[in-house]
């Protein structure tokens, strides 16, 4: 008896540590994990944004649920309503500071909107290549829209529409250098033609999209989404077929190898451009957005 006394007291005294920290030694599912830089959409904004849009998370916390999951995460400001190219040359920038500081030496991508874009050309035409092991886009505008397709011949250089365009966003985000035409262009179905043929695939690198559309005007599930649905539909079917999220055609978010979308419940009526990112966190009311965040993490891992 006194000797089974003595190895139950052995035992306790080996695991009592873990229960005293609180299991923090547990292993999380995105430890080993390079570190993951977030690259925001079209009128987003990051970590080193000013102005009215810095006072919320533009994802929606899912930043800080990839830190909780083990990752090291980065959501650096890239220039809103800027092209592609300049997106990409302010993102190089800011990367490799962070990366140098850090003393990391590779990093997954994941870009939201706009966000692939940037991110593909600064891997492919800036030298990432090298410190990228992946790039996700979700529900990113890889062949263009219809919605800028429509806009693109009201938004020209000197147009009054770009002027009312170009002074909202230097107001919101406390910018001087919003470029309206060139990010209209930079999003249509023309210009990202002329972009992917000057921006390949960079060899060593997986690349990976995410999407999912909405099945209809719903202004109680997707209250943004809904606004642009059919217009966005109609002027991207002949290109790229009317499925959409509100802004992006279904057919323009596959890049590199697809994975598909988040699952949803049965009352859902799909996920919008906006719910996604759970930008302003208006995806969590309506589908798991951490558990979709983490599959998407967990696929970047598993490719490293």
């Amino acid at each position: 008896m006194i000797r089974r006394i003595a190895i139950l007291a052995g035992l306790l005294a080996m695991v009592s540590p873990a229960w005293a920290n609180g299991g923090g030694s547990s292993p999380k599912p995105l430890d080993g994990a390079y570190p993951i830089v977030l690259a925001h959409g079209l009128l987003g904004w990051g970590e080193e944004s000013n102005g009215l849009t810095s006072i919320i998370n533009y994802w929606g916390g899912m930043d800080d649920y990839l830190r909780e999951q083990g990752a090291s995460v980065y959501a650096p400001e890239q220039p809103p309503g800027s092209s592609n190219e300049a997106r990409g040359e302010v993102l190089k920038e800011r990367v490799l500071y962070w990366m140098a500081a850090n003393g990391y030496k590779k990093v997954h991508f994941l870009g939201h909107s706009q966000g692939p874009l940037g991110v593909r050309y600064a891997v492919s035409n800036l030298g990432l290549a090298s410190k990228t092991a992946s790039v996700t886009s979700l529900n990113g505008v890889n062949r263009g829209t219809g919605l800028a397709d429509a806009l693109l011949p009201f938004i020209q250089d000197g147009a009054p529409a770009s002027k009312i365009l170009e002074t909202f966003v230097n107001l919101l985000y406390l910018v001087d250098d919003s470029d309206a035409p060139a990010v209209v262009w930079s999003l249509s179905t023309d210009g990202m033609a002329v972009f992917n043929a000057n921006t390949p695939n960079a060899p060593g690198v997986r690349y990976y999209s995410y999407g999912s559309v909405i099945n209809g005007v719903d202004f109680i599930q997707h209250p943004v989404g809904s606004l642009l649905y059919n217009f966005t539909g109609k002027n991207s079917a002949a290109a790229h077929g009317f499925a959409n999220d509100g802004f992006v055609p279904l057919s323009s978010m596959k890049w590199g190898e697809w994975k598909g979308g988040p699952d949803t419940p049965w009352y859902s009526t799909g996920v919008d451009h906006l719910q996604c990112a759970n930008t302003l966190y208006l995806g969590q009311a309506w589908y798991d957005v951490e558990a979709y965040f983490l599959k998407m993490a967990k696929n970047m891992k598993a490719g490293q």
